[in-house]
């Protein structure tokens, strides 16, 4: 019997291995959502909001590596999936977009919710066609999954409305053929960068996601060259942990004085798999060498001395058969010992800091009477709870703004952890959503969602989704009761908060209203058993923590400029509580 071309659309996903379909069921939609109803092994995951949606097709792919799939229907329903999509476009997920359309013969006629979607996601995917005849399958839905896997971004396929249930006049299987080209950097450029190397006296490797599939021999390698490893944010999981005694950390506004000096310190820099994308961060005037798959990574940062173009892996083991020189050669250990010392230092310092009882002690005493008067619970303790108490494989998401700067600095990635947010395009209200794409691959994994208060709140509606699909899905919320970075960026500018404060409901009773375990803890003193009870009930559970709203993440090389401006801000702050309406 002929195929439709939404039997076709689903049976071709089923064989690629998607176990989920996220969306918002629609008129356009209801062919390819019955064909998912009818298809064993594809769950249909009916979500609040497509944002969610796209979301989690997000995190999906980018801890599998394989094909995340969304859904929206006509015009609104597909116009809510951009932003997760331009996420994961900027996440280099692969994620295959379904969009719904008008009917056939009403398109260009601006009719009833008509949105010209080819349009609408020219940006954001790699690949976008209207199907307009069943002819066209499967050969484009061919097309649009190998330009997803291939070129790891978004490729979108717009359905319209009454040609899902049409059957296809020639039928065949679908062929994906998705075989990956490994490549290997240039022969005389990997001689060329060795030799550079051989001559360095201090060489700092700053390492991205894109080494995490090398990590032995980016070992290897930090070994050879007695290299303190800086750590993007997105290389913590792969490279933490007590068996890597290189890693010193992040840099930039998140990350911490021994990894940023051991950058300034380096004589030479050796990117590895990243496109750290702040460049005040990079050194000046330093020999640097990086190696990326994409050319057009390239010096696109800071300026190159060489740039190797090819897989990560491979063109570490070609630098390691190049050099010469050994880990205990003329070049010493010094650099390494330093930048490791000052980490160890600064973590000492970060744990003093995440005890629950530091506010005890006198300097805590001293500290509390500037900045945490209302004695609300620190962030740095609640990450460091969660750290100790979460399980070593675990899926952490985190919302974008502080909620990343307490889990950059105190949860490490240790064991098989896995870490995925918005760390590209720097959206708002991700982590939920991440949360439940990344549950539902793993039912008895547990993931950990870091919230900020403001992005819950955006897409709070699909905590019923977390409730409906039975996800137990920890959400771990930093309720500060503010837009925690924004306040943070306008008192370093010397600015007053304004606009920032959120007036929040009790997250945890919202949380019970939708059949939801619900933990709410205000004293310091109850943190450490609020949070393992969080841990250990069954199903999704949302911990609500009241962090204390004035905490101040300092960069890891604090300006002049920066502490002026912060120091106005306060001022500025206190004379307008004393001499505005509703000043605090």
């Amino acid at each position: 019997m002929p195929r439709t071309v939404a039997r076709v659309i689903v049976d071709a996903l089923s064989e690629l291995g998607v176990r989920q379909v996220f969306g918002v069921v629609g008129d356009a939609l209801n062919p390819l959502t019955d064909a998912i109803r009818t298809t064993d092994g594809v769950e249909w995951v009916g979500c609040r909001h497509e944002e969610a949606a796209a979301f989690a097709a997000s995190a999906q792919s980018q801890l599998t590596g394989t094909l995340g799939v969304c859904m929206g229907t006509v015009g609104p329903g597909s116009v809510h999936l951009l932003n997760g999509l331009y996420d994961a476009a900027k996440s280099h997920a692969p994620v295959l977009a379904i969009a719904g359309q008008v009917p056939l013969a009403e398109l260009g006629s601006d009719y009833f919710q008509e949105v010209d979607n080819d349009a609408l996601f020219s940006d954001v995917a790699v690949f976008r066609a209207t199907i307009t005849s069943p002819e066209q399958l499967p050969r484009m839905l061919e097309t649009a999954v190998r330009h997803a896997l291939g070129r790891k971004g978004v490729a979108v396929l717009t359905v319209p409305g009454d040609l899902g249930e049409q059957q296809l006049p020639s039928d065949r299987p679908a062929r994906f053929s998705l075989n990956a080209p490994l490549s290997r950097p240039d022969a005389a450029a990997v001689r060329r960068a060795a030799e550079l190397l051989d001559r360095s006296e201090r060489v700092t490797l700053l390492v991205g996601e894109g080494a995490r599939a090398a990590r032995d021999d980016v070992l290897t390698l930090a070994d050879r060259l007695a290299a303190p490893m800086v750590l993007t944010l997105k290389a913590k999981a792969g490279f933490e942990g007590d068996d890597n005694p290189f890693q010193v950390g992040q840099t930039g506004l998140i990350g911490n004085p021994a990894a940023a000096a051991a950058l300034q310190d380096a004589d030479t820099l050796l990117l590895l798999g990243t496109d750290f994308p702040y460049r005040d961060w990079y050194p000046e005037d330093r020999t640097v060498i990086q190696i990326d798959t994409e050319a057009t990574h390239i010096g696109r940062r800071v300026p190159v001395d060489v740039g190797l173009v090819g897989d990560t892996g491979a063109g570490v083991r070609d630098l390691l058969d190049h050099l010469t020189a050994g880990p205990d050669g003329a070049r010493g250990r010094s650099h390494l010992e330093k930048a490791r010392e000052r980490f160890d230092q600064w973590r000492t310092g970060q744990a003093r800091l995440a005890d629950p009882s530091h506010d005890k002690g006198v300097i805590g005493r001293v500290r509390s009477a500037l900045d945490n008067r209302a004695h609300d619970i620190r962030p740095e303790a609640l990450a460091a709870a969660v750290d100790r108490i979460a399980a070593d494989d675990a899926v952490f998401t985190s919302d974008t703004g502080m909620a990343t700067v307490w889990l950059s600095r105190f949860v490490e990635m240790r064991g098989g952890r896995r870490l995925i947010g918005s760390y590209n395009l720097g959206s708002m209200a991700n982590a939920m959503p991440q949360a439940l794409g990344a549950q539902c691959l793993d039912r008895a994994r547990q993931v950990v969602a870091f919230c900020g208060d403001g992005g819950l709140s955006m897409l709070l509606g699909d905590l019923m989704t977390l409730k409906t699909y039975r996800l137990p899905v920890k959400l771990v919320v930093f309720d500060n009761r503010r837009l925690g970075m924004v306040k943070l960026e306008q008192e370093q500018a010397g600015l007053p908060e304004f606009g920032t404060v959120l007036d929040n409901p009790d997250f945890a009773a919202v949380a019970e209203a939708m059949g939801i375990t619900g933990v709410r803890v205000t004293d310091p003193a109850d943190l450490d058993s609020a949070v393992r009870r969080a841990f250990h009930s069954p199903g999704p559970v949302l911990l609500d923590v009241l962090t204390n709203p004035d905490e101040i993440a300092v960069p890891a090389k604090p300006t002049v400029e920066q502490g002026w401006g912060f120091a106005v801000a306060k001022v500025k702050e206190v004379v307008r509580s004393h001499g505005e309406p509703g000043g605090s």
